[in-house]
């Protein structure tokens, strides 16, 4: 480790990490990142000098953000370097790519809930407590904006302070699955990024088996149909758990389904403008949604790609 190293790392978390502040629109994805400088130095220079990297960047930002004001930073760019540092020792044992998100998923939420834990002792609030409040208090100030730059009052004003309090209302239903997802995603992004960078830097990246090729456990399909039945006849925390799980799960479906929908780009050879345009579709049309997960959850009888054919022969 030299002072180029812990430069890099350093200038690479902060950027990352303020991006959300710094780039409209597209900063939150950069944000997303932060954890793959720590990846990548872990990688490249093993594990304990990562780790020591990692107390020097993460001391350095804290630092600095206690003096410009914003002391929970600290625990933000903790999180996350812990987490790239976890990443790393998963690509080292060989995991496969569900395995390295699952365990990297667990971590996340787990070093999270720490950190919330402790934002919300000097507030007197739980984790979950917490996380609505901020939520509430985003929404409505975003609606108290909205109101003075559009001159509302009287009843749209209160049928747009109805529609944000039934926001919230579902958001505290289902805030642990969106959480899961969040951090799924955020890690699945890492992962994938991650590989052409060290390709560049001629890092060992794990032998991952194709994107295109990937599918959900078939034991999955069991988790889908309790949660569904639970979904139907339960109810109170047992309800709350079927709903959560449910959305899980159908993500995990959704990815399952955009897999085979990969396959047959490069099956067929389907020019980037085409596919940037189907991926679009899919993003802004929730039916299209919808579709791949239900392509994903019948995958298993139904073998599109022809995996258990190719397997078995």
């Amino acid at each position: 480790m030299n002072k180029l190293d812990v430069l890099g790392c350093l200038g690479a978390a902060a950027f990352l990490l303020l991006a959300s502040a710094w780039i409209p629109l597209v900063g939150p994805f950069f944000s997303l990142l932060t954890p793959l400088p720590f990846l990548y130095y872990t990688v490249r220079l093993g594990f304990y000098q990562g780790i020591k990297l990692a107390a020097i960047a993460v001391f350095a930002i804290g630092l600095a953000a206690n003096l410009a004001g914003q002391p929970h930073t600290f625990l933000f760019v903790m999180e996350f370097s812990i987490v790239g540092i976890g990443l790393a020792e998963l690509f080292r044992r060989n995991f496969t790519i569900g395995q390295c998100l699952f365990w990297a998923t667990v971590m996340m939420l787990g070093v999270g809930t720490i950190g919330l834990f402790f934002i919300g002792l000097s507030r007197n609030m739980g984790p979950v407590e917490m996380v609505l409040k901020y939520l509430e208090s985003n929404l409505n100030e975003t609606i108290r904006a909205y109101e003075s730059a559009n001159n509302m009052a009287g009843e749209n004003a209160l049928e747009l302070k109805v529609y944000a309090q039934a926001f919230i209302s579902t958001i505290s239903w289902i805030y642990p699955s969106l959480m899961i997802v969040g951090a799924g995603f955020a890690l699945w992004l890492n992962v994938i990024v991650a590989r052409p960078l060290f390709r560049l830097r001629d890092l060992k990246y794990p032998d991952f088996l194709p994107l295109e090729n990937w599918r959900s456990p078939d034991t999955l399909v069991w988790g889908l149909i309790a949660s569904g039945f639970a979904l139907i006849v339960a109810s109170g925390n047992l309800r709350f758990l079927a709903v959560n799980a449910l959305i899980v799960i159908l993500v995990i479906y959704f990815f399952h389904g955009l897999s085979i929908v990969l396959f047959f780009f490069n099956k067929y050879r389907v020019p980037p403008w085409i596919r940037v345009g189907v991926y679009f579709l899919i993003i802004i049309q929730q039916l299209f949604m919808v579709l791949l997960a239900i392509a994903g959850v019948f995958d298993q009888w139904v073998d599109f790609r022809k995996i258990h054919k190719r397997s078995e022969s």
